[in-house]
């Protein structure tokens, strides 16, 4: 739906392709990439098909065609597609694959991830102040172009009509002055003189202008919150510290579909605390399957390497093993 209405506004655009079957991809002949480029320091190659859609709305079918990006990291050896709509620019498979890696890619999902498994009572405001950058297109320039298109379409049908009207001429041979042909040469002499005054117009009109010499418009503002951009660090340094730790728990668990389970779950363990004099003692409760229990003990022994304290000026020691009690 969302593709349609940009197609409808003629607006392009560059997107996934979600539900991408990846073992027809696997199948596909490596001769296919017909083209190759690097990006980001990851080595990639590309190929363009096409993908027919059809919609039905209140009744009636809409069939439009995307290009198809074919995509093979060769650093990870990973295939996928993105889907393309250029509005009939000069745009080529390789700037169309350029632009969907210029995305955020996997880290698009970050924030929607992060409230689900970290969830934040927090939610900062926001202060805005005038921005310094006012100036937009000029409205007066929007105007006379449509009195220009206007013309430019009264032009058009009187030079039809006048191709088609036929010479009237006197008995003596001169022409008619009251004809039809010479009213409508006239009318057109008429409207070009029209048109090259609004052209001239145009001409002189600056492309931009400051908002705040025009009314009926609102200053821009821009957001100058420093809690904002604070509460925007934490966010992203929690986030990244949850991707340094799975990656330490994927060395010791190399079953790349259930490492960020299994960090989760060791996180959200039952366990039992003690605190002595120098330090606080977490105990989790091992797992039942060996291969989960080393490695939720691999991973404790990584924590407790970097010595952390807590705040009271307590080392945190973290250990699996069964109830103490």
């Amino acid at each position: 739906m969302g593709s349609t209405l940009l197609i409808e506004d003629k607006i392009p655009f560059v997107t996934w392709e979600k539900h991408v079957d990846s073992k027809k991809l696997k199948e596909l002949d490596d001769d296919c990439f017909n083209e190759s480029f690097e990006m980001n320091n990851k080595k990639y190659r590309i190929f363009e098909g096409e993908k027919t859609f059809t919609l039905e709305e209140n009744g009636k079918t809409k069939t439009f065609e995307l290009r198809k990006i074919y995509l093979w990291n060769q650093t990870s050896n990973r295939r996928t597609c993105c889907l393309a709509w250029d509005d009939g620019r000069p745009i080529t498979t390789l700037q169309c694959a350029q632009a969907i890696l210029n995305r955020w890619g996997a880290s698009e999902n970050t924030f929607k991830h992060l409230h689900d498994r970290h969830p934040f009572h927090y939610h900062p405001g926001f202060k805005t102040l005038d921005s310094d950058k006012q100036l937009i297109a000029n409205p007066a320039i929007k105007s006379i172009e449509k009195e220009i298109k206007t013309v430019r379409k009264k032009l058009d049908k009187k030079h039809k009509k006048n191709s088609r009207t036929k010479e009237v001429l006197n008995k003596d041979g001169s022409r008619r002055e009251n004809s039809l042909k010479a009213c409508l040469e006239s009318g057109i002499s008429q409207l070009e003189a029209e048109l090259t005054k609004l052209l001239n117009e145009k001409k002189q009109l600056p492309e931009k202008v400051d908002v705040s010499t025009l009314e009926d418009y609102n200053s821009f503002k821009k957001i100058d919150n420093e809690g904002k951009n604070l509460f925007d660090f934490v966010t992203a340094s929690l986030w990244n510290a949850r991707k340094d730790m799975t990656d330490w728990l994927l060395c010791h668990y190399p079953n790349e579909n259930e490492y960020v389970d299994l960090f989760y779950a060791i996180t959200q363990s039952h366990g039992w605390i003690k605190s002595e004099a120098d330090r606080v003692v977490v105990r989790l409760e091992p797992f039942q399957q060996p291969s989960r229990r080393k490695a939720q003990e691999q991973f404790c022994k990584r924590l407790n390497a970097l010595s952390a304290y807590i705040p009271i000026g307590k080392i945190l020691q973290i250990e699996v093993g069964s109830s103490p009690i």
